[in-house]
Formats: C-alpha cells, sequence, structure tokens
C-alpha cells in the first residue's frame, strides 16, 4: 500500500457543525471507498437513526458519538451485504507479536498482525464495529485498509 492507503482512515468533519454528517476524503485512490461508506452514512442518518429532527438537521446536528454510530452502521451494512447477508467478517489489528519473518520478509509487518472477526448476525457485527469504532477512525489506524481487508474476507475469495 502507498503510504497515502497506510495514512488513511475515517474522519468526520468538526461535529455539530453544517457538514458533521462528512467524511472528509483526500485526492486518490483512498477517495472511493470513503464515498461509497459516505453513502451509507447518510441513508443511515436520514432513514434509520430514529430522531425528533427534520431531515435536514438529521444530517447537522450531530455529535461525535453519532458520528461513530453512523459510521459503524455503514461499515456494517456494507460488510454485510458483501457476505452475501450470511456473514460479516471484521478485520483487526492485533498489538505486536513474535512472528517468525521468512526469507526476504520484515517480521511485525501490517497484514501479519490482522486477527478475523466473523459475525452471523448484522447486529452483532455492527455493535462490535461500534465497540472498536477507533479502529477505523482514528489517526495511524489504517482504517480504510483493515475496510478493504474486511470486505474481501467478507465477500471471499471465490465470490
Amino acid at each position: 500500500f502507498s503510504c497515502e492507503w497506510v495514512a488513511a482512515h475515517f474522519k468526520f468533519r468538526q461535529p455539530h457543525s453544517d457538514l458533521a454528517y462528512a467524511l472528509e476524503a483526500g485526492k486518490g485512490g483512498t477517495r472511493a471507498v470513503l464515498m461509497a461508506v459516505q453513502a451509507h452514512i447518510i441513508t443511515y442518518l436520514l432513514f434509520t437513526r430514529d430522531t425528533e429532527h427534520t431531515h435536514l438537521e438529521r444530517l447537522c446536528r450531530i455529535g461525535q458519538r453519532e458520528q461513530g454510530q453512523a459510521l459503524a452502521a455503514a461499515l456494517a451494512e456494507t460488510l454485510w451485504a458483501a457476505g452475501g447477508g450470511g456473514r460479516a467478517i471484521v478485520c483487526l489489528i492485533t498489538t505486536a507479536g513474535t512472528v517468525m519473518p521468512h526469507m526476504g520478509c520484515r517480521a511485525d509487518t501490517f497484514p501479519e498482525r490482522i486477527r478475523l472477526f466473523e459475525f452471523s448476525k448484522k447486529a452483532a457485527a455492527h455493535k462490535f464495529i461500534f465497540n472498536h469504532i477507533n479502529c477505523f477512525k482514528c489517526e495511524g489506524s489504517h482504517g480504510v485498509i483493515l475496510f478493504l481487508y474486511s470486505l474481501l474476507f467478507s465477500r471471499t475469495l471465490e465470490r
């Protein structure tokens, strides 16, 4: 992955602002992934989330917690759809472990630290993602790459 991909994570605009619902997207390859997730975030905020606000207020009047809930819902929904409606795989990075390097490879590289979590219920996947939302939205978390790996494993390589 390029430096752009390694640095990419799901970052919202300022909470309680006019663009509180919007993800920040730089130029380049990660923009497509971010915009696909952004569509699910807007759908969740407008049509799924239960609130007394009007449609436009549903987007603008959200705080940091609501941003995390919307992101978790968007990621879970996308992974569930990729898994054919029967499962979702969530990839997270574990702490550095002891890995014996192969000839010519470095130890403790990013893919070697990925751990898979499988869910057979969408609600369980959503709750797990929300509980680990910082793994996708914090700087240095490799959040977009983790989501991409999660998509691939949810969809399966055969499909």
